[in-house]
């Protein structure tokens, strides 16, 4: 028998693997999967509200204009800072549409948001995601609350690759207006050579003087096999000499980027999970946000 019903099936990013490392963060079991631990570097603490001085409270801690006003003594009091905020910013243009073992980069970039900002929220942190290409996409502003999750997914599963080229001076728009307080600000993006890079770099500059931001992007791997390959002729010498300058050119956009102090990691896209989450996690034991 033929029957003509179609049915609409949404496909959802790795939910399977989000669950895998919650359950091994929960375990604090990660290591398993590669995860490295990192000892946190003392602590951080945020400021919660102006009280009377009672003794032995820090007198560094003396708030002089609130003691002036109120005619006794007054100081700062301070919490452990424990919220912060943690952005992915997924670039959904044509440069995320080359495909690496039946997945293209962008479905390495959903997966790896999905997985991160889970763990950031089970790390006590809020959640954010912006969706950029053309034009700006999706955006969802930074929570924790329940239900935060689903919201995360439902965004991501709709995502799909453009064809036209990102929009840089539209995400440092939206970035400006929409995240109000220093954040971990994640991009995941594609550069194929140095001047796809420059053409970007005013604003990615403009993004990291008010957020810690890490651009994300990705090794070549047929490329990287064509270099590694014995060369038999002059045809494949010539191919060998032009895998190895596009290589060469990936390493140069890491270190101008480092030149202006903006963090970056070149990535094969199936490691990109376990060096997100590690990355992660180094930046939260240093305290860099």
């Amino acid at each position: 028998y033929n029957f003509d019903q179609t049915e609409t099936v949404s496909v959802y990013p790795s939910f399977l693997q989000m669950q895998r490392y919650e359950l091994l963060a929960v375990s604090n079991r990660l290591t398993e999967q590669g995860i490295k631990k990192i000892r946190r570097i003392g602590h951080s603490m945020e400021f919660e509200q102006i009280k009377n001085y009672v003794p032995g409270d820090d007198y560094r801690s003396i708030n002089w204009k609130a003691t002036a006003r109120k005619g006794d003594t007054m100081v700062n009091s301070f919490t452990n800072e424990k919220s912060q905020q943690v952005y992915c910013i997924i670039d959904k243009s044509r440069a995320m549409k080359m495909p690496f073992e039946g997945l293209s980069l962008l479905d390495y970039a959903i997966n790896a948001s999905l997985a991160l900002l889970n763990i950031a929220m089970l790390k006590e942190d809020r959640a954010g995601l912006i969706a950029i290409s053309e034009k700006v996409g999706a955006v969802l502003p930074a929570d924790r609350r329940p239900g935060h999750l689903n919201k995360i997914l439902q965004i991501l599963h709709k995502e799909k690759t453009r064809y036209l080229e990102s929009n840089p001076e539209a995400l440092y728009l939206t970035v400006r207006s929409v995240i109000k307080q220093r954040s971990l600000v994640v991009l995941f993006t594609n550069f194929e050579s140095i001047s796809g890079m420059e053409r970007q770099l005013p604003y990615l500059r403009k993004m990291a003087s008010m957020h810690l931001l890490l651009v994300v992007f990705f090794k070549n791997s047929e490329l990287e096999e064509i270099v590694e390959s014995t060369a038999n002729d002059v045809e494949n010498i010539y191919q060998k000499t032009i895998a190895e300058n596009f290589l060469f050119e990936k390493k140069l956009i890491v270190k101008e980027l480092n030149q202006f102090g903006i963090q970056s990691i070149l990535c094969n896209p199936k490691d990109l999970t376990v060096t997100m989450i590690n990355k992660y996690l180094e930046i939260k034991a240093r305290q860099q946000i």
